[in-house]
């Protein structure tokens, strides 16, 4: 595999393995993947639905975290058409935990489609499976290929990783030169039967033994074909990523209480946990408790249209999504009277501490609700 390399460490042009290289490298991995895979709940039969939900759950979640919800989403919803006629809030209260929740409000729509336009069977043809929200590339190729042994590209982090160390391609992968050679390198590997196999083993050696960090080079099935220990930049490929720099960020949380409830808003499409319940949060941006105060009340007679009084802090919650590292202040506030309606009222319940465990809340929305329970 020839490569020509430029002063910025750019890699503009490789070649493709050729056939000989293929055939190795698929007897070497399906050797190895028959005695290394592990036993999955979702590799058991081959289901689309269950690789669709498994999938799905996977996306940027390591399989130790998944295999519990996984379990727990088949018992509850055993089929598309259990998951379409479901409610929102009880999808969304299952898959709580188990983070980016657009994922599920995307599945549940995408469940009630293939009730609607496919009678209930999860569809066979690539361009109706993209089709579906929240399938991308990766997600249609996977089901596809491991279903119907559709000769199926994918490439998620695992075989793009995989991918790169044997091309020895030594620029960022995540640029468009990168991902035309790696899907394209993708694509070229697979066999015409048994590609769903050849997939799942991808995954698997690149999760369990081409890892991120010190990989295991010495107990490889391809080390003999891997371009990126031939040249020893095992630890230098895939080219990282630059990441962008943490945030800092203040919110404040209020739990509002009126005649022994508290209020609970529905977060917007356009907000992070959308479709959530959560209590009323806006960011922070005084410091001193008396302006803390003032600002507690202006936000919420804006954003929910009631006068509050705010009696007491909680408790502070400091926790992390993407790249911003978030103080959440939360307080407890009393309500007093309505304040006027806001220009886009939210989605709201008054509910007994009792009942907060019915509705679908954020890792901190709940542990601000388990602090009310206790309060109680």
């Amino acid at each position: 595999m020839a490569t020509r390399h430029t002063e910025k460490h750019r890699t503009l042009a490789i070649a493709l393995p050729d056939a000989a290289w293929r055939r190795s490298f698929r007897r070497r991995l399906r050797n190895w993947y028959q005695r290394a895979a592990r036993d999955l709940p979702w590799r058991r039969n081959r289901d689309p639905y269950r690789i669709w939900i498994s999938e799905i759950m996977l996306q940027q979640t390591q399989v130790a975290t998944v295999e519990a919800y996984f379990n727990r989403f088949i018992a509850a919803y055993p089929d598309v058409t259990a998951l379409a006629e479901a409610d929102e809030d009880a999808v969304l209260r299952l898959w709580e935990g188990l983070g980016y929740y657009r994922r599920a409000r995307q599945m549940h729509k995408a469940a009630r489609l293939i009730v609607e336009q496919h009678g209930g069977q999860f569809p066979r043809e690539v361009t109706a499976v993209h089709d579906l929200p929240g399938v991308g590339r990766y997600t249609a190729g996977a089901i596809l290929s491991i279903a119907y042994d559709d000769p199926q590209p994918i490439l998620e982090a695992n075989s793009q990783r995989l991918l790169c160390r044997l091309l020895a391609y030594r620029d960022e992968p995540s640029r468009a030169e990168g991902q035309r050679l790696l899907w394209t390198a993708a694509e070229a590997i697979l066999p015409r039967r048994g590609a769903g196999e050849v997939n799942q083993a991808i995954m698997e050696l690149g999760s369990q033994i081409c890892t991120p960090r010190a990989p295991q080079c010495d107990v490889c099935p391809l080390k003999l074909l891997c371009g990126a220990r031939a040249h020893g930049l095992q630890e230098e490929i895939p080219r990282a990523k630059k990441k962008r720099p943490v945030e800092e960020v203040r919110q404040a949380a209020i739990v509002i209480y009126r005649r022994g409830r508290v209020l609970l808003l529905r977060r917007g499409d356009d907000e992070r946990w959308a479709g959530m319940w959560d209590f009323p949060r806006f960011d922070l941006h005084r410091r001193q408790p008396a302006a803390i105060r003032r600002e507690i009340i202006a936000q919420v007679g804006e954003r929910v249209g009631m006068m509050i009084d705010p009696n007491e802090h909680l408790t502070t919650i400091t926790h992390s999504v993407t790249r911003f590292r978030i103080k959440l202040e939360c307080h407890a506030a009393r309500y007093v009277k309505p304040n006027g309606s806001p220009a886009t009222p939210p989605e709201m319940k008054w509910l007994r501490p009792s009942q907060l465990d019915t509705l679908p809340l954020s890792v901190t929305g709940r542990k601000l609700s388990r602090l009310v329970i206790e309060r109680c």
